[in-house]
């Protein structure tokens, strides 16, 4: 059996190792590190992949939630709300900025944000909603966007997990997840599932206005060297990573079905323990991406699942271990714990296991034969 990863980044890259290498040695010949033809090049052919008319590139994806914040004049003070069960770079951002974080709880099923608990949180002085689309899946986006619009707030997707992912609307249609929203934010950290060999990230909206103040906020302010029309920020995304990045573009769509087939395994080979909560999601569809195979331990062994799988050469991971609301960086007296029951519970029985495009059916045998066996199921 091959050596079990949490992610399995050269296997992937010997398989477009040749279109990489020579991209890059253009570039080293070339010297076009900074906003050369890679980066133009890759941002439209994003464009045309998602159906949206403005990708701005920039260097991470936490960059691209400040800008897009940046991007929508938001004022210190301004409510932004967002889920308690996620990264905290969601919420950073809004630290950063000034605004005030509003954390609301997430529903169990899906772990994405409550649509009761959002309706509840609004205040005259809420501006916006960042829906995360958690683990690969996207939000409720019919309801956010009705909501968004009875109340005329902003909508900025945080789009970081699921690059890919298709929102069915409630009339069957369907739209990439990342552009239904005002504006959203994606990161091409390594471990993701459209990831670059280092740091980049990207903004998504249909406004033309907003798109050409965002193209001035990530260099500098400047539209015209050293005219400084806006405030701004240094966030862009090298050309290095724009050719990678567009290397692998055409193949999202096939890691996504491999992400999907091995989330359908685990599933499968899982059904009748029950000590697990696994992710509902349907093999013919495409509505989930799955960054994270995340999956729930509902018989108060999940530390000793953990620490059985670690002694077992199983990577695994807790995702998050802490709410946000209990993080001491966003603490408030607003909070009370009985806000969060979902997220309080989730936090005690996540486990991730591994999930990449080159996961085989070997490798999940032994991972879930080893979780089934320590379960008793």
């Amino acid at each position: 059996m091959r050596k079990l990863q949490m992610v399995d980044l050269k296997s992937q890259y010997e398989k477009i190792k040749e279109t990489v290498d020579s991209s890059i040695q253009e570039i080293l010949e070339n010297t076009t590190y900074i906003n050369g033809p890679h980066v133009h090049a890759f941002q439209k052919n994003l464009e045309t992949y998602l159906g949206v008319k403005h990708v701005i590139p920039c260097a991470n994806g936490t960059d691209a939630l400040q800008i897009a914040m940046m991007g929508l004049d938001l004022k210190p003070g301004d409510e932004v709300i967002t889920a308690d069960f996620t990264f905290a770079a969601t919420v950073e951002v809004v630290g950063l900025l000034q605004l005030t974080p509003v954390l609301v709880d997430v529903e169990m099923d899906t772990m994405n944000i409550s649509i009761e608990a959002l309706k509840k949180a609004i205040t005259p002085k809420t501006k916006a909603i960042v829906p995360v689309h958690l683990f690969g899946r996207a939000a409720n986006m019919d309801a956010i966007m009705q909501i968004a619009k009875e109340h005329n707030l902003y909508v900025i997707e945080d789009n970081a997990q699921a690059i890919g992912a298709n929102y069915t609307h409630a009339d069957g249609s369907k739209t990439k997840a990342g552009v239904i929203g005002h504006v959203a934010a994606t990161s091409f950290f390594p471990s993701k599932n459209l990831g670059c060999y280092g740091d980049g990230g990207a903004i998504f909206t249909n406004d033309d206005a907003l798109a050409h103040r965002i193209r001035g906020i990530v260099n500098h302010g400047m539209y015209e060297r050293y005219h400084h029309d806006v405030i701004g920020v240094n966030s862009r995304l090298d050309s290095i990573q724009a050719a990678v990045l567009d290397a692998k573009l055409p193949f999202l769509d096939t890691y996504s079905a491999a992400r999907r087939l091995a989330a359908f395994n685990y599933n499968k080979a899982f059904e009748n323990n029950p000590n697990l909560g696994t992710p509902a999601f349907d093999m013919e569809g495409d509505d989930h991406v799955f960054h994270q195979y995340v999956m729930r331990v509902t018989n108060g062994q999940r530390d000793a699942l953990l620490a059985h799988l670690q002694a077992a050469g199983i990577p695994c991971a807790i995702y998050y271990p802490i709410p946000l609301h209990s993080q001491k960086a966003y603490a408030d007296t607003r909070y009370k714990e009985e806000d969060f029951p979902v997220t309080n519970q989730l936090v005690k029985e996540v486990i991730a296991l591994p999930m990449h495009t080159e996961l085989d059916e070997e490798q999940i045998t032994f991972i879930t034969s080893t979780i089934n066996t320590f379960l008793n199921a």
